[in-house]
């Protein structure tokens, strides 16, 4: 029961980032400044999510230790339909907290709203429908 509650709040706060991260891929031309929002936000959506899948995986009754297990686990599952996009994200959401560079964030801006952010909402709608 606690763990289903954690599981709700755990979506609750994956959607406010990714309602954020929506409103910020909708900026046309983002400044750097904007850019930088972008990856910040992407950043939290992305850990919001690896940590929701881990709670629902959990209340399944897997085990999971690292969002690449999550990931990996979720795809196994059937709760993620593209494993692959999603270890890719990971990949660039690693990169993004360790450097900056102006080249990259303006890459992984790019990648986030055209690959990244249609697999995060397919995340949130079938959240949504599970845990609502």
């Amino acid at each position: 029961m606690a763990h289903d509650i954690r599981s709700r709040q755990r979506f609750q706060n994956y959607e406010k980032a990714f309602l954020l991260l929506e409103r910020a891929l909708s900026i046309t031309a983002p400044s750097e400044v904007e850019r930088g929002g972008i990856i910040q936000f992407y950043e939290m959506t992305f850990e919001l999510a690896w940590k929701l899948m881990k709670d629902y995986l959990e209340l399944q009754g897997y085990t999971v230790s690292s969002p690449k297990d999550a990931i990996k686990q979720a795809f196994q599952a059937t709760i993620l339909e593209e494993g692959q996009l999603w270890m890719d994200a990971l990949s660039d959401r690693n990169q993004t907290t360790q450097t900056y560079d102006e080249n990259k964030v303006i890459e992984v801006t790019a990648k986030i709203k055209s690959h990244y952010f249609p697999v995060l909402q397919q995340l949130y709608k079938r959240m949504s429908a599970e845990l609502n």
